[in-house]
């Protein structure tokens, strides 16, 4: 298949080396030791090239989730509770291991390259009328290897 998922994959892998990779996390919830709760971290598993809705790893491709910064708890003023959720999760990600101000990718999920190469979907990714073809900002649409090469241009 000329417009494979698994090669237009393997190829970004080869033009991604030597450019700096952003480590993911999973959530580990706290537990209870001696009595007392112990606060929630998130734990480094991975790391992978960010290429907007993508994450490429060595072996897997995964749909972007949740990006933030790891940053040390603090007492700060909110005026939104979604502000102060996602504080928390920063602050978590600090706790887990991540340095300050270091990318954290939460809630990602695995893409299925044989599926979308067999003419089905996956994330973000599709096969449509023979062209694989990515979805991003607000469900637009392009070839996959068109935004690949955008994604690796932008990069330092």
């Amino acid at each position: 298949m000329p417009d494979a998922a698994t090669d237009l994959i393997a190829d970004a892998r080869r033009r991604l080396t030597g450019v700096p990779r952003e480590r993911l996390g999973v959530r580990s919830e706290g537990r209870r030791l001696l009595g007392f709760g112990r606060a929630s971290r998130i734990l480094p598993v991975g790391d992978a090239w960010h290429l907007g809705v993508l994450l490429i790893a060595d072996d897997e491709v995964f749909a972007t989730g949740e990006v933030l910064r790891a940053r040390a708890e603090a007492v700060r003023g909110y005026t939104a509770e979604a502000q102060r959720a996602r504080s928390e999760r920063a602050a978590a990600a600090s706790r887990g291991g991540f340095a300050e101000g270091e990318p954290v990718h939460l809630d990602w999920s695995p893409i299925d390259l044989d599926a979308v190469d067999a003419g089905g979907a996956s994330g973000p990714l599709a096969r449509t009328d023979g062209v694989v073809t990515v979805s991003f900002a607000a469900g637009a649409r392009m070839p996959l290897a068109a935004y690949l090469d955008d994604r690796i241009a932008l990069l330092p």
